[in-house]
């Protein structure tokens, strides 16, 4: 988090602040009179990072959790042993395993299980910025539903 002043004319004020507001995560300005007529704004501001999904946004195309299930297990079922499997595997089965733990009736074992998943997706496919790794389990497959959507249309 950082601080930003400006000094600007006073009818440049909303239209500063309003582009400040589109390129940062910005709190309430904070405006006060310069001593040569202008006017003095200061905001507290972060940069803008990824969009971070509600599991309801993310999930919201997936198929049911045991069409999903059944497939992740189908395709772990084919891999010859200690076969490094690509990216979508390691995807599709972090994002089951966290819908498990995200509904009614799940225990500890369900979110270890999600936790543990989602660690090893982000082993494997690094974020610079993350919030968690099942946040970022939840943006990363809501990305790529969208994608697998695009290419079937």
């Amino acid at each position: 988090m950082f601080e930003i002043r400006i000094i600007c004319a006073p009818a440049d004020t909303d239209r500063v602040v309003r582009e400040l507001g589109a390129a940062f995560r910005t709190g309430e300005p904070r405006t006060y009179p310069a001593r040569d007529g202008r006017t003095r704004v200061y905001v507290t501001a972060e940069h803008k990072g990824p969009e971070w999904p509600t599991p309801e946004q993310a999930y919201e195309s997936a198929p049911d959790i045991l069409d999903a299930l059944a497939a992740v297990t189908a395709t772990a079922a084919g891999a010859e042993c200690f076969t490094h499997l690509d990216r979508d595997y390691y995807l599709c089965k972090a994002a089951v395993l966290d819908r498990i733990a995200l509904g009614d009736g799940a225990d500890w074992r369900d979110n270890l299980a999600a936790e543990d998943a989602a660690v090893h997706f982000l082993d494997i496919d690094p974020a610079p910025v993350i919030r968690g790794p099942r946040a970022y389990v939840r943006q990363q497959y809501g990305l790529w539903a969208a994608a697998q959507e695009r290419e079937a249309a």
